[in-house]
């Protein structure tokens, strides 16, 4: 998949004349064309109605809503009982707002009453699957291996374009934050992070996006690597410097000689400076993950060097 042209189901998303193409009305005797045919090609939802249900005029807009932002994997057909109350009838309808879900001609789900927005999300989802499918999670895939190779700006410019389509993609968010952050725009970084809604600021990622963004901040006056090694080459008791070197490095992503110049400051003086550089290290696994390789590699020096 190419990033420069990636769009999410081009020939599913909405057209330019908007909710047509998903979201139609429809009458007793169109029903088996928009609704049991229709619904062999995908899943299709009908909202049973009628203009004096007060509850109804809730779901509409929040379902309408909902359905456009699934982009294409439902439609959404509406039937105003009122005029057309044979089929509800038929389904044994009693009470509305009624959605039912139709797959391969046959109602498979449904339910009852004005639901709020994510719970219909979560309906929609449960019959017809995520939005984007398994074009969005190539998509993401293919710019989570851009980041591993260090590709952070091919990378980037592929989580951008994801959430272009699909603006809610929490883990496309999550991977072009860290792009930032890899190529030194942290005020960028700082922006998006704060735009992740708030039941994700306990996430792993999030709380390892912080780690990262907190490191780079500390990284940001730090000298040239040239002048802290030489510092080092000529005293290695020069903690100061090898300490500042160690944020260097992980702010090029140099993970596992920044956790050396650190566990060999521990090795020389565990308890330099209230323990320093073992507490600098443990927030270096925070930022980095628990099964990143450098974490792993780092963990296994401290091990060998607290139990020696």
């Amino acid at each position: 998949m190419n990033q420069q042209s990636f769009s999410l189901g081009d020939a599913a998303a909405p057209s330019a004349n908007g909710a047509d193409a998903l979201i139609k009305d429809t009458t007793t005797n169109a029903f088996a064309k928009d609704v049991l045919e229709e619904s062999r090609r995908q899943p299709v939802l009908v909202d049973f109605w009628a203009p004096w249900c007060g509850p109804c005029k809730q779901l509409t807009p929040v379902i309408e809503k909902v359905v456009q932002n699934a982009r294409g994997t439902v439609k959404l057909v509406k039937m105003n009982i009122d005029d057309h109350p044979q089929i509800a009838g038929q389904l044994g309808i009693q009470s509305i707002p009624a959605v039912i879900a139709f797959v391969d001609g046959r109602p498979v789900d449904g339910f009852m009453g004005a639901l709020p927005e994510g719970q219909i999300k979560e309906f929609i989802e449960r019959v017809a699957g995520p939005a984007g499918g398994p074009e969005l999670e190539a998509a993401l895939g293919e710019a989570d291996a851009l980041v591993e190779q260090g590709q952070f700006a091919e990378a980037a410019e592929l989580y951008a374009a994801i959430l272009a389509a699909e603006p809610d993609t929490f883990r496309a968010l999550v991977g072009l934050i860290r792009c930032d952050v890899a190529t030194g725009n942290v005020d960028a970084a700082k922006e998006l992070l704060e735009s992740l809604p708030d039941d994700k600021a306990n996430d792993p990622a999030v709380t390892a996006l912080k780690a990262q963004i907190a490191l780079a901040d500390q990284a940001a006056d730090l000298g040239e690597e040239g002048e802290l090694r030489a510092r080092i080459e000529k005293d290695p008791k020069d903690y100061d410097a090898r300490f500042d070197l160690a944020l260097l490095l992980n702010a090029k992503d140099q993970r596992e000689d920044a956790a050396d110049q650190l566990l060999d400051i521990f090795r020389l003086n565990r308890s330099w400076e209230d323990d320093k550089a073992r507490k600098q290290l443990v927030q270096f696994f925070e930022a980095w993950g628990p099964t990143d390789e450098a974490t792993l590699y780092g963990r296994r020096r401290l091990s060998s060097l607290l139990f020696s």
